[in-house]
């Protein structure tokens, strides 16, 4: 079974879980491995690794200077690549690869899958993918190789698109908890808290992980009581950026999230 949906299959009732982002390259090009190693063992339960972009529309200004850093450092899919692989046998947790699809494009999709599944990734988000290039070029593929393409709904997501889309994913689908751009935020507003009502009254075959802004005890209880759980991107790359070691950004996360 892939590791995402083993996952969420194993999850029990009570348990909420927790996802992490980073880009692949940054603060250092060698330090990936250690990154998702120190994540595993401090019981972040699955991790979404950053394919360097030099236009990342979806994200903020802490992403995208991520990006840009890891590119100067010479991240490339290839090396990322490489570097998965080089520790997959120690890695027990769901790896999912977020990235444009321009550069996946460029790899080949058929290419990029197949050496996916040999660096040990079991999923795969593409923020720009429109829907229909999933379901006819995307999918198939990924099918085929046992990778889970996990999309992306918004506030602005009707309720027809967002069952079209519960209809034809696996995995989970990730909820965006607005239609801005990704960063920090101190709360979720009512129209935010309103929309995680709406999604979860729909009674979904997927599970669902609510991210884009969680950063401290108020919106990580948020996602808590309206999903399965939350992802935590801007938050944690500012640390990692700021700290000496992995192990030390996720204290200060840690200690953030509890206040």
């Amino acid at each position: 079974m892939n590791k995402i949906n083993k996952l969420f299959a194993d999850r029990p009732t009570d348990k909420k879980f927790l996802s992490l982002y980073f880009c692949a390259g940054c603060p250092t090009l060698e330090g990936t491995g250690d990154v998702i190693l120190t994540m595993q063992r401090r019981g972040i339960d699955f991790i979404e690794v950053g394919i360097p972009f030099s236009d990342p529309l979806a994200d903020g200004p802490v992403i995208q200077s991520a990006a840009t850093q890891a590119l100067k450092n010479g991240m490339t899919v290839s090396r990322l690549m490489a570097q998965l692989k080089a520790i997959k046998h120690e890695v027990s947790i769901p790896l999912i690869l977020m990235g444009y699809l321009n550069p996946i494009l460029h790899y080949g999709i058929e290419q990029f899958c197949a050496d996916a599944v040999q660096a040990g990734v079991s999923g795969m988000i593409i923020p720009d993918l429109p829907f229909d290039d999933y379901l006819t070029q995307v999918k198939p593929v990924a099918d085929r190789f046992d990778l889970r393409v996990i999309m992306l709904i918004t506030p602005e997501t009707s309720d027809d698109r967002i069952r079209f889309i519960d209809d034809h994913t696996d995995g989970f689908i990730y909820m965006v908890s607005s239609a801005a751009i990704t960063g920090a935020q101190k709360s979720f507003d009512d129209a935010k808290q309103a929309y995680f009502r709406r999604i979860d009254q729909m009674r979904l075959r997927n599970p669902r992980m609510i991210g884009f802004g969680i950063s401290n005890a108020q919106t990580l209880k948020a996602a808590h009581d309206n999903a399965a759980g939350a992802i935590i991107g801007s938050k944690f790359v500012t640390l990692l950026n700021e700290s000496a070691s992995a192990d030390e950004a996720l204290d200060k996360l840690f200690a953030a999230l509890a206040e």
